[in-house]
C-alpha cells in the first residue's frame, strides 16, 4: 500500500484535465488491421471482420469519457463532525505502462461542513479520471484533489484498491495481487482517529483485513 498527504499549499480548484483531441477512428482501425498483420492473423477471415473497426470504436469511446460533471452540493445546518464515506464505486481504467486494463475500487471520504455532496457525483469523478492511460497513483490523486476543490477544503480522502492485469496476466502473474493506493488531507492527514475511522470502514468495504 502507498499512502500520500496532501500539503497544505494544495490547490483547491476543481480543475480538469482538457478534453482530448478527436480520435481518428479509421486511423486507429488501420493501426489494428496492421498489427493483426505482423501478429500472423488474417484481418480479412471469418470472426475478424470488422474487428479493426470495433476496436476503434472502443478506443474512441473509452478515451472520451463524460466530463466529471457540476458537483452538486446540497444545504445540511444539520451537520455535527460527520465523516461521510462514499464506497463500492468500481472502475476500468488503463495501465499506461502496458495498456492492459485495471480495475479499480474507490472509496472517498470527507468532512461535511454546512452543506453536503451530491452521492452521484462521486462515481461520475472517479470515472471521468479512470478514462485515460493512468497508473494507479495518480488516479487516487487526481480523484482526491478534484474531492478538495469541490467542498472548497482539505477535508478529503481517497482510497483505491486495484487488480492490474499487467501483473496478473504478464510477468509474474499474481492473480490474487491487489494494490492500495490512500490520498489523505487536511484533518485526514492530522488527525489520526479520523484517519482510522476512515480506513476501518474502507477495509470493511473491501472485505480486507
Amino acid at each position: 500500500m502507498t499512502t500520500s498527504v496532501a500539503s497544505p499549499a494544495a490547490a483547491v480548484t476543481a480543475a480538469v484535465p482538457e478534453p482530448a483531441a478527436a480520435i481518428d477512428t479509421v486511423r486507429v482501425a488501420d493501426l489494428i488491421m496492421q498489427l493483426l498483420v505482423e501478429l500472423g492473423e488474417d484481418p480479412a477471415r471469418e470472426g475478424l471482420i470488422g474487428t479493426p473497426d470495433r476496436v476503434a470504436a472502443w478506443w474512441s469511446a473509452f478515451l472520451s469519457p463524460d466530463g466529471a460533471a457540476t458537483a452538486t452540493c446540497f444545504t445540511e445546518s444539520q451537520l455535527s463532525g460527520q465523516l461521510v464515506i462514499v464506497g463500492g464505486m468500481s472502475v476500468w481504467s488503463l495501465c499506461e505502462h502496458h495498456m492492459l486494463p485495471m480495475n479499480l475500487q474507490v472509496a472517498a471520504g470527507y468532512v461535511p461542513d454546512s452543506e453536503v455532496v451530491g452521492l452521484s457525483k462521486f462515481g461520475r469523478i472517479a470515472q471521468h479520471f479512470a478514462g485515460q492511460l493512468q497508473v494507479q497513483e495518480r488516479f487516487t490523486r487526481q480523484v482526491a484533489e478534484y474531492l478538495t476543490g469541490v467542498i472548497g477544503r482539505e477535508d478529503v480522502a481517497v482510497a483505491v484498491r486495484g487488480v492490474h492485469l499487467c501483473m496478473s496476466m504478464r510477468g509474474v502473474r499474481m492473480e490474487e495481487a491487489r494494490t492500495t493506493t490512500v490520498h489523505t488531507g487536511g484533518r485526514f492527514g492530522t488527525d489520526p482517529v479520523l484517519s482510522q475511522q476512515f480506513l476501518t470502514v474502507t477495509a470493511g468495504l473491501w472485505g480486507a483485513p
